[in-house]
């Protein structure tokens, strides 16, 4: 590995804005970087995916990706500031380094005899409402004939993520008449009666075991501050642990909605987003390599942990998946969003070292 390299390229793919859907720019830059390196001539699907092939012999291939966007706006300042072992800035390590790590890969594993194929992969849509759109075009794309899905995040080395968290996203909308503040005060107001309903469902008490969570996420609606709201409406996020978890807590939300309908106002919800859940089982050679390359690696805390992440849409079908960091870092999905940079050789090392791992 070429530490400074890795480095550079890291800051370039940061520098491009790419929230979810806008992720072209970016794409287009990886797309010439890997052609760049005179082997094989990258594809890209229609949905914008980048798809890198290095050719191995008869083992079924190991499918590496990293997903292209990140949560900021497109006009978000993306500043960075660099010491001696440190690197700050929105997106840096969420996704921007395994984005940069891909081409490290396609440097390193190019003089490589590979016992089978290895696809470097640049996927859209993982963040927000993307849904997971381009890792389900990949899993469609490679299907069930795979050794492993191995999914790249800047950040938590030491950390494989083996269980993918079930995740629901709903907008909850009302509908009524509006008016002026004090002429038509006895009106019902949008605003408000969907207040009331978050009051109610932040009231939901939520298990501890399985976890589950319950989040709004984003509120919008009303015209002005004298006016009665005529329509408004927020995101709600609902997560578990298990599927049956998260269909009890479904319910019960369906149940308050149901119970604020009324004649004079209108309450409406629509799914806007769902991520399946799944999970590889403890005993699962991939978990046991991913562990072994960890320790080869030198890393001594390692954590077995449950996610949101593209690992959902392999593990949700039975298909060998795990979401492994590739160095420490902190303030994921916030402008102070940082990496440690002497952890990145360990997570380089560990990575290499379960590719060779899982092929055997």
């Amino acid at each position: 590995m070429n530490l400074e390299r890795l480095i550079e390229r890291t800051i370039a793919i940061q520098s491009i804005p790419a929230p979810t859907f806008s992720e072209g720019a970016r794409a287009a830059w990886i797309h010439k970087e890997f052609c760049k390196l005179d082997l094989t001539p990258p594809e890209q699907d229609p949905i914008g995916n980048i798809y890198f092939h290095l050719p191995g012999g008869e083992k079924p291939p190991i499918i590496i990706t990293a997903h292209l966007d990140t949560v900021f706006p497109m006009e978000t300042s993306l500043d960075v500031q660099r010491t001696s072992d440190m690197i700050r800035g929105p997106g840096i390590g969420d996704n921007s380094l395994s984005l940069g790590m891909l081409l490290e890969l396609a440097d390193e594993l190019s003089g490589i005899d590979l016992p089978g194929d290895v696809w470097l992969v640049a996927n859209v849509g993982e963040e927000g409402l993307g849904n997971l759109i381009g890792m389900r075009q990949v899993v469609s794309k490679f299907g069930d004939q795979v050794t492993a899905y191995i999914i790249l995040e800047g950040m938590s080395l030491g950390h494989i993520y083996h269980k993918g968290l079930s995740v629901r996203r709903f907008r909850v909308s009302a509908e009524g008449p509006g008016g002026h503040s004090w002429i038509h005060n006895a009106r019902p107001s949008a605003i408000h009666t969907l207040i009331r309903i978050s009051e109610a469902l932040l009231n939901i008490e939520l298990p501890t075991f399985p976890k589950s969570t319950l989040n709004i996420g984003l509120f919008h609606g009303g015209t002005t501050i004298n006016s009665i709201a005529s329509q408004a409406h927020f995101d709600l996020d609902l997560r578990s642990e298990t599927e049956q978890a998260l269909d009890t807590l479904t319910c019960r939300v369906t149940d308050i909605l149901t119970s604020y309908e009324r004649k004079e106002i209108r309450v409406k919800t629509q799914g806007i987003g769902e991520r399946p859940g799944g999970e590889l089982p403890i005993d699962h050679p991939l978990l046991g390599a991913a562990k072994q390359a960890l320790e080869m690696a030198g890393e001594t805390n390692i954590l077995l942990e449950v996610g949101s992440t593209d690992a959902n849409v392999p593990l949700s079908i039975g298909l060998p998946a795990i979401c492994i960091g590739l160095t420490h870092g902190g303030g994921a999905h916030s402008m102070d969003e940082y990496i440690e940079i002497p952890p990145i050789a360990r997570g380089y090392q560990s990575l290499i070292h379960l590719i060779h791992l899982a092929f055997q």
